[in-house]
């Protein structure tokens, strides 16, 4: 753009050169044609002369019309080359004019001086001081020795040629020279402009230009977001957008300090903290930003689970050192003789579930490490129907149920199976303390199938009353809970541990049926399909 502002000012400048030029050629006209043509000595080649002036005026006003387009040095050029050879001869056919078309030609000089680079414009005046020495030369020696004049007055004009050329090109060099200096600081400010704008609309603050009606002049796009339903070019008013919000800047605008407690704009938008600002001192405009609540919170879970890394990793000997002790009695009471068959199930059990309990602190402490989990060709049908059985064996549902089903193929994927284990037990786990409906017993189900693109998936659906919409959007938030006994933990370490393994987990909303947990395993991995067979473990009251 600065680039093409600056060829437009040159442009215009030349264009005040060809408007002198048709000057000249009016006055060249005047007097070969005009009323004061009787009043002066007829010209030395009268019809020479004559044509010379029209030809002359045709070419300025060629170069008036076309001199703006193309190139600016040619132009320049041809109009100084066209102004010193019809100049010349013209001294040379009117001698009474001699001296004045010698006069004006110093502006045409010092014009071609200032828009030309310097080499060209110091040429132009020596080809100018050449032809005026000629033009007096070939007068004296040839045609009419009887009116040669003094060499003195064109040397004069050549001087004064010179002189006009070489401060014209020294001020041309320098306004070239600013002009340059202009662009490029024209470039720099139109990018920081371009920089700013980026900056504040793509800032995770809302930021609005309010006037002194409370009409909103400027939004970036978190603000936008704000507006929702509201079209770009609709003048939208604050009080009617925002009422709550137009209340604040209201009673901040009488004096009164500012309310920061977080305001929620509408029902599906974070909360956000206002805060107002004049844009100039004694402005009615007022700038707005609204903090977005929802970054510092996350800022906070961020710190308090890096905390509870560091704490996880302090409590792991203590909590090992009991689990030790723990597994140590169930092997010395597997030993006696005295432990009748069914009690020695009790201290299998016992001694799995320490082994778990290790595990577990083993995966939480790998996820506060961000340690790589160890993948394993898995047989996802058999693992479900042995988490089955083991959770059955483990865990009394009394009349609450738990099935593991496979689709027709029994795939093989990489998986760590412990990290497997423990996220199903979760999703289990909530499925049977959430998924019931009042006065019936929960009904889980286990599924593993292949969706349509080559991924294979489980399931973990039940039959309960479902997730409002709301609460679905919070689940794998790190401490969100509905418990007042829950930490808000399970889900999350679980979705992380499904990533650490190349997996996605996803609450699949299944309206009117219940809730379904999806646990979707990234394709690649050579399928080993088997007959189907189908598998199931019910369990009842225990």
């Amino acid at each position: 753009m600065q680039v093409a502002d600056a060829d437009k000012a040159l442009r215009r400048e030349l264009h005040f050169f060809t408007l002198y030029r048709l000057l000249e050629a009016a006055m060249l006209l005047l007097v070969l044609f005009g009323p004061i043509a009787e009043q002066l000595p007829p010209p030395r080649h009268d019809l020479f002369a004559r044509a010379l002036a029209i030809a002359y005026t045709f070419v300025a006003i060629l170069l008036f019309v076309f001199g703006r387009k193309g190139d600016l040095r040619v132009s320049t050029l041809a109009g100084i080359g066209a102004d010193l050879f019809f100049g010349l001869l013209a001294i040379h056919a009117i001698p009474v004019a001699g001296t004045g078309i010698a006069l004006m030609l110093i502006f045409n000089v010092g014009a071609a001086a200032l828009l030309l680079p310097t080499r060209y414009g110091i040429g132009m005046a020596l080809v100018a001081v050449a032809g005026l020495i000629v033009e007096h030369l070939w007068t004296g020696l040839i045609e009419d020795q009887s009116q040669q004049g003094s060499l003195v007055e064109p040397l004069m004009f050549a001087v004064g040629y010179m002189a006009m050329a070489t401060l014209t090109s020294v001020l041309g060099r320098q306004m070239r020279a600013s002009q340059e200096l202009a662009e490029r600081r024209g470039e720099e400010t139109a990018h920081l402009v371009e920089v700013n704008e980026l900056i504040i609309r793509r800032l995770r603050t809302g930021v609005l230009l309010v006037d002194g009606h409370n009409r909103i002049g400027l939004a970036n796009e978190a603000a936008g977001a704000l507006l929702g339903g509201h079209s770009p070019d609709e003048e939208i008013v604050l009080d009617i957008a925002m009422p709550e919000l137009a209340r604040r800047l209201g009673a901040w605008r009488n004096g009164a300090a500012p309310d920061e407690a977080p305001l929620q704009l509408g029902p599906d938008l974070p909360e956000v903290v206002p805060r107002f600002t004049r844009l100039l001192a004694g402005s009615e405009q007022t700038l707005i930003f609204l903090d977005d609540t929802s970054l510092v919170s996350r800022r906070a879970e961020s710190i308090t689970l890096a905390t509870l890394g560091r704490f996880s990793a302090s409590l792991a000997h203590e909590i090992r050192n009991p689990l030790a002790a723990i597994n140590y009695a169930v092997q010395l009471l597997e030993e006696s003789d005295d432990i009748r068959p069914a009690d020695r199930r009790l201290l299998e059990i016992v001694r799995q579930q320490s082994m778990r309990m290790n595990g577990i602190v083993d995966n939480v402490l790998g996820l506060a490490r961000r340690e790589p989990a160890k993948p394993e060709h898995v047989d996802l049908a058999a693992l479900t129907r042995q988490f089955v059985e083991e959770y059955l064996a483990g865990h009394p549902i009394e009349n609450d149920t738990l099935t593991a089903t496979a689709s027709q193929s029994q795939p093989t994927v990489m998986v760590d199976p412990r990290q497997l284990h423990q996220v199903l037990t979760v999703l289990v786990h909530n499925a049977l303390l959430y998924g019931r409906k009042p006065g019936e017993p929960a009904r889980v189900t286990v599924h593993v199938a292949a969706d349509s693109s080559g991924k294979h998936r489980i399931d973990v659906i039940d039959r309960g009353p479902g997730i409002p919409e709301r609460v679905a959007l919070q689940l794998f938030r790190p401490f969100f809970t509905t418990s007042p006994h829950g930490t808000g933990l399970g889900l999350y370490i679980a979705r992380e541990l499904c990533r650490a393994n190349q997996a996605t987990l996803d609450y699949v909303a299944t309206p009117g049926i219940g809730s379904c947990f999806r646990i979707r395993f990234t394709p690649g991995v050579r399928e080993q399909a088997t007959p189907a067979k189908p598998a199931q473990a019910v369990a009842g009251r225990r």
